[in-house]
């Protein structure tokens, strides 16, 4: 099978790098032959492979468009997420979001359903241990609908639990008071934009990251609010969250039942609301465990050997 790709609206440098060095990495490394004249691709090949090629492509146009340059290393993570046994599943429709390291796509079983339940409902409930992804994603799609239009901002909160939300002890100015409580969110987003465009949409007030104590009162419209860290909210938290809901939101909370640092685990707002929302249509709940953990490989070691250790306690 042969196909002619023709390139538009893109600088045709960036793309094929220098000196063709990102076609020729493709070419290289698909098993299809790869050729360029001008602002025209030429393939031939197998029309699955042809497809797979058609993908990647979309992918890089896509990314260049939003400002990314790409790498040869940026190019070899595409041909693995879609030439790959391992990734055999994964399609141009599982992206959820192009950041400045590559194409997000889940991962595992549960990630995929993550996103399937992110899709399918307007306030979505994410329990799991450490490392399955659960924030991460969730920025991700936060960022994919504010790129696509279909909010206007992002609220991320956290409770401060160490600190009791009362942060006045601290030194510095409130931004400095609260950003050692709200590091993980910052780095998930230094994780998917340039350091500029996160400190643009701060500026702007399209990105918000503040504790949840400073969600009282308000009333969110057009947005996604995230509640991180939401086993240590308690129920009256939990509620108030929830309904700082309005027209054209959504609310993704996501936390981990197995590390509640309240004063009583038995006042967890996210343990409670697990049970107590579960059968309301338009709430998705979701549950990860450790075969959806994708950090390093010692990790899910680490919480399976605590998790038994605390089984054996219990006994």
């Amino acid at each position: 099978m042969k196909k002619t790709f023709e390139i538009s609206g893109i600088d045709l440098t960036t793309l094929y790098g220098a000196g063709d060095q990102n076609i020729l990495f493709l070419d290289k490394n698909l098993p299809i032959e790869i050729n360029i004249r001008g602002n025209n691709i030429y393939c031939q090949g197998l029309k699955k492979d042809i497809d797979g090629f058609d993908q990647i492509l979309q992918l890089m146009v896509d990314s260049i468009k939003k400002g990314n340059n790409l790498s040869t290393k940026d190019i070899d993570k595409l041909i693995a997420l879609n030439f790959t046994s391992e990734n055999s599943d994964i399609s141009i429709n599982n992206v959820v979001y192009y950041g400045k390291k590559g194409a997000i796509y889940p991962r595992t079983k549960g990630q995929q359903k993550l996103i399937e339940t992110f899709q399918k409902n307007e306030i979505v409930l994410a329990a799991g241990p450490a490392g399955t992804g659960k924030t991460f994603l969730t920025v991700a799609y936060a960022l994919s609908l504010l790129e696509k239009r279909e909010i206007d901002k992002v609220i991320f909160c956290r409770p401060a639990v160490e600190a009791g939300e009362n942060l006045g002890f601290l030194p510095g100015n409130l931004k400095e008071k609260i950003d050692p409580y709200l590091g993980p969110l910052y780095d998930s987003l230094n994780d998917l934009l340039p350091k500029n465009k996160i400190q643009n949409f701060l500026d702007n007030g399209i990105i918000e990251i503040i504790p949840l104590a400073y969600m009282r009162g308000r009333t969110i419209n057009r947005a996604v609010m995230i509640l991180d860290e939401a086993q240590n909210a308690s129920n009256i938290q939990m509620k108030m969250f929830l309904t700082r809901l309005g027209v054209d939101s959504r609310a993704i909370v996501t936390g981990d039942i197995s590390q509640i640092d309240l004063p009583s685990k038995n006042h967890s707002g996210l343990v409670d609301i697990l049970h107590i929302l579960k059968n309301i249509k338009g709430i998705g709940t979701v549950e990860l465990d450790q075969t959806d953990i994708a950090r390093h490989h010692l990790v899910k070691k680490i919480i399976s050997a605590y998790s038994n250790s605390e089984k054996e306690k219990n006994k």
